[in-house]
């Protein structure tokens, strides 16, 4: 996105409650207050973990898919007034790498606090309550959407990654608890 300029866009306020990050451990986005989802490319990672923190006031300024009530950004701007921006994954030549991490099969249950899209607006997964975020192709999302909804509840089979910004989980296998005693199952 660094052909466009971030002084002709919107600007969103609010406070960093919680990063997100790629099946590859790396930050690819935060949630401001409860429920805006701010997206921004994992090649900024580093540079936004260095300036941001869980609790920080940052202003944001990004592009909004039709589909879906995120900001894709373009400028972040922490609390302290660093600027970080979007160039572009590769501004001097160098390709970002994914880095390489360690994951584990992991389970979990819970209920999806909100859905999580991918910056332009195609529905990639879900948060739920407990902080974990949950991701899946955008095919494999579209399909299950339902299981993906704020309220649902939900096991996940797949594998993970955590570190200290977040815990992800890439899905294997979902299913939807219909009660205590029951699940509804769906493979990706």
């Amino acid at each position: 996105m660094h052909w466009i300029d971030p002084a002709c866009l919107q600007e969103t306020r609010g406070t960093v409650t919680q990063f997100l990050l790629n099946p590859h451990g790396e930050l690819d986005g935060f949630i401001l207050g409860i429920d805006r989802q701010v997206h921004f490319p994992p090649h900024l990672s580093r540079h936004v973990a260095r300036h941001v923190s869980v609790g920080d006031k940052v202003r944001v300024r990004g592009v909004k898919p039709r589909a879906a009530d995120i900001v894709a950004a373009v400028q972040l701007t922490s609390g302290t007034g660093v600027v970080i921006l979007d160039e572009g994954p590769h501004p001097h030549g160098e390709k970002h790498e994914k880095p390489d991490v360690d994951k584990r099969a992991v389970e979990v249950t819970g209920e999806v606090m909100l859905s999580l899209y991918g910056p332009k607006g195609e529905l990639r997964g879900a948060l739920l309550t407990d902080g974990t975020s949950i991701r899946m192709p955008p095919h494999a999302a579209e399909e299950l959407s339902s299981y993906l909804e704020s309220g649902a509840h939900i096991q996940v089979w797949g594998h993970g990654v955590k570190n200290r910004h977040g815990r992800t989980i890439e899905v294997d296998d979902i299913a939807e608890l219909v009660d205590a005693d029951t699940l509804s199952v769906m493979a990706e």
